[in-house]
């Protein structure tokens, strides 16, 4: 099993790890299309009144820009723990036992805007990139990302991919039609979809994964895995697609 996650706005600074090596990320076929935005985002930067346009940054936002020209040279962490906010913080990668985030850096793919999916355990640097952006010099991200992302995925042949991410996230890279695989939606028990609470139920249910070490190669096994562990989960009117069910 693969999980797909979104990657957050907010990212924790700093780090005691080499540059980044793009050589080393998870799925490498995508190392070309790495390089790409990396230099695409570097060259903005030298131009910090246009990348705050083109990034949309706020005033108080604009020392990320000095993120983005540093891409290659900044120190790096582990990109679950690089990332912060609701999802990543129920998440709480770094709570849990060694053998756990060995799990994670196995079975976890972050979504990032500018490398791709990227292995929960793999070294990067802070950054300043939204999936809607359009970079100079570069097609719009959807387009620079979705072929080779569905490509390099297929080429990984996994047997069940769980995906978690936003919709932004999941047109940067379709799972492929091949793969068998199911989208999650976090929804009330009428059905409402939740947003906050969407984060921080996915965060939860990837930590108990985490903590279990689960073995899971289908949908059937999911559900057997979240109804003893005591997650709901439902199918959804549309194909392909579980309902995460949480209290209001």
């Amino acid at each position: 099993m693969k999980i797909l996650l979104p990657p957050s706005e907010t990212k924790r600074p700093g780090g005691n790890g080499a540059p980044l090596d793009v050589s080393a990320l998870a799925l490498p076929g995508l190392a070309a299309a790495r390089h790409e935005v990396i230099d695409a985002l570097i060259d903005l930067a030298g131009d910090e009144d246009h990348a705050r346009r083109v990034l949309k940054l706020s005033a108080k936002q604009a020392g990320d820009i000095a993120h983005n020209r540093m891409l290659r040279s900044a120190a790096t962490m582990p990109a679950v723990d690089r990332y912060t906010g609701v999802l990543f913080d129920a998440l709480d990668s770094g709570s849990l036992a060694p053998a756990s985030r060995r799990w994670l850096g196995a079975h976890v793919w972050i979504h990032s805007a500018p490398l791709g999916p990227i292995g929960a355990l793999d070294p990067i640097p802070p950054y300043r990139l939204a999936a809607g952006t359009s970079l100079p010099g570069l097609p719009p991200l959807r387009r620079h990302w979705a072929d080779a992302t569905t490509e390099a995925i297929a080429g990984e042949d996994p047997d069940f991919i769980l995906d978690l991410r936003s919709e932004a996230y999941v047109a940067l890279g379709p799972v492929p039609d091949a793969v068998a695989s199911c989208y999650v939606r976090v929804v009330t028990e009428h059905g409402r979809a939740l947003n906050h609470f969407n984060k921080k139920s996915k965060g939860l249910l990837v930590r108990a994964l985490a903590e279990d070490r689960a073995r899971l190669r289908s949908l059937r096994m999911l559900r057997t895995w979240a109804d003893r562990r005591g997650f709901v989960l439902r199918s959804a009117d549309e194909p392909g697609v579980e309902e995460l069910v949480v209290a209001e």
